[in-house]
């Protein structure tokens, strides 16, 4: 058959047909040439048009017709960085090698690729970002190790720049653009920007081997935080949410994290920051529970703004804060409370209290969730509970379909013996807390100014004549003793209320109850409702 004749069909990978010369592609292609073979046993006529079936062909159709294109050249092709890792993976699918013909396709890659070493940088990137459709093929060929040697090998002989200004940069780039000085401990390498657009896979197989060219862990780490971190602002920027195939690297960024901890003394908000982003990953409950505990160690060091992680995707109905983290935090700090001294306790308490009330105009919490978190510490963290009853106060008016149980379990958390003077105050005259509360703070707080009147005037020494203190001491105990009588007379109008408000119950109950039986009595009869005590 003529060789211009187009007697073979090759479907590639179900996307397309391309209609060939038998002649032309089996004399380059091993695969093609046995395929034909094989089947002129099965059907020995020889004018059919033989068909096959390429699946899982690298690049797809693109790639086959760039190997065409070679079969019908007579083995002519420019291969270039671009291309070379496509060329290669094809010439081993369709096994274009020496034994087949002198001027092979697998050859040609290989002399290419042993000038690998003297690629440039941008070389390397691009043969790199070529490999991702077909990287299976690339890893298993073995090409996309040289490749990332090569890449390894580019950084450790330029590992003495330092990135000065945010933009990429490469080894070629003129030393201007660099500081050769001693490398701060945070700065960020040059090639950090660089590897960024490298797929996923790529990366894990690159940051595996970065230990055998001599770059450290904590390096090897924060360029794996700079890399989720870029992947999260792209995937944002187009409306997507987080890929799992990042899950493996942020599970490494944990491990990385925890390990050098105890060597590089990381700080809480940096850490918080670091499980902010590998968060939006996916990561497992095990390497959840890992930083998380590494966290809870120093929440001590945590400012109000740190703890204000926004809820994850598809906690919805949990408010907009993630309290449950900060729950589990707290758990862990206070779980070691033997060893905790009292003023890290403390800082903890009240670090506590601004959450509570910044959490606590938030429409969509729970009232589970906001007692939780009030009672998650020991009473010892706190001095006063002045900060909870502000933030009880504030959840109560942003929530004012409460229920009395409800609003009973929240005044639960409220330590009354520790509010100070101006918030028993404040709580005496609150509308929002049960009349029986504010009678208890009162009372709790009569007590308080017995006892430290007491401890300060015994009995034997106030026989004193207030003639012999001197005035300024003579005016701290009328003003305590007026304080006093001013706190007996609240308490006084408080029982008084209390009282006149279960007489008017119970006057409306019986004269509702003599309604009811006038009613069923004279069903005609018109009867004039009793005025309702105004009290």
């Amino acid at each position: 058959m003529p060789e211009g004749i187009c007697d073979l069909q090759i479907h590639v990978n179900g996307l397309h047909i391309f209609y060939l010369n038998q002649s032309t592609i089996s004399s380059f292609s091993g695969k093609v040439k046995n395929s034909l073979i094989s089947q002129r046993k099965d059907a020995p006529d020889a004018a059919t048009i033989r068909e096959l079936h390429l699946d899982g062909f690298p690049g797809g159709p693109d790639g086959f017709e760039l190997v065409s294109r070679f079969c019908y050249s007579d083995g002519r092709i420019c291969i270039s960085p671009i291309n070379v890792s496509l060329l290669h993976c094809s010439a081993l699918f369709l096994e274009m090698s020496e034994e087949i013909s002198c001027c092979n396709l697998l050859q040609r890659t290989e002399v290419f690729l042993q000038g690998l070493f003297y690629w440039t940088w941008t070389d390397i990137l691009t043969a790199l970002r070529s490999s991702e459709p077909f990287i299976s093929q690339a890893d298993s060929s073995g090409l996309l190790q040289k490749l990332i040697d090569s890449l390894l090998s580019k950084i450790c002989a330029n590992s003495d720049l330092i990135c000065s200004s945010s933009s990429s940069s490469s080894p070629e780039t003129p030393r201007r653009s660099f500081d050769v000085t001693t490398k701060p401990s945070f700065s960020r390498a040059w090639w950090f920007d660089d590897l960024t657009v490298l797929s996923p896979y790529i990366i894990e197989k690159t940051t595996k081997s970065m230990a055998a060219y001599g770059i450290d862990s904590v390096t090897n780490t924060k360029f794996l935080i700079h890399y989720l971190k870029r992947a999260l602002y792209r995937q944002s920027g187009s409306g997507g949410g987080p890929s799992l195939e990042y899950g493996g690297i942020a599970e490494a960024v944990v491990d990385g994290v925890v390990q050098m901890e105890s060597r590089c003394g990381f700080s809480c908000r940096w850490l918080l920051r670091v499980l902010r982003v590998v968060s939006c990953f996916g990561l497992s409950e095990e390497c959840r529970n890992k930083i998380e505990r590494t966290i809870g160690g120093l929440l001590d060091q945590a400012s109000l703004d740190d703890l204000l992680v926004c809820t994850p995707r598809g906690g919805g109905g949990s408010g907009i804060y993630d309290v449950s983290l900060v729950l589990r935090l707290v758990k862990v700090f206070a779980g070691g409370f033997g060893e905790v001294s009292d003023e890290r306790m403390k800082r903890v308490g009240k670090l506590i209290d601004k959450y509570l009330m910044e959490i606590a105009p938030d429409s969509r919490l729970k009232v589970s969730k906001f007692l939780a978190v009030a009672e998650c510490l020991p009473s010892a963290a706190r001095d006063c509970s002045d900060g909870v009853y502000r933030a009880i106060d504030m959840y109560l008016e942003a929530h004012s379909g409460l229920s009395s149980k409800e609003q009973a379990k929240l005044c639960r958390a409220l330590d009354l013996g520790k509010l100070s003077l101006g918030a028993c105050k404040d709580l005496a005259k609150n509308q929002r807390f049960a009349p029986r509360i504010a009678i208890q703070a009162l009372s709790s707080q009569q007590s308080k100014v017995q006892a430290q009147e007491e401890s300060d005037f015994p009995a034997s020494p106030c026989s004193v004549q207030f003639s012999d203190r001197s005035p300024a001491l003579r005016e701290n105990v009328m003003r305590a003793s007026s304080e006093e009588e001013e706190f007996k007379n609240k308490m006084k109008n408080m029982q008084w209320r209390v009282v006149e408000l279960e007489k008017a119950c119970k006057e409306m109950q019986s004269q509702m109850s003599r309604l009811m039986k006038t009613k069923i009595d004279s069903p005609m009869h018109n009867q004039y409702l009793p005025k309702l005590c105004s009290r």
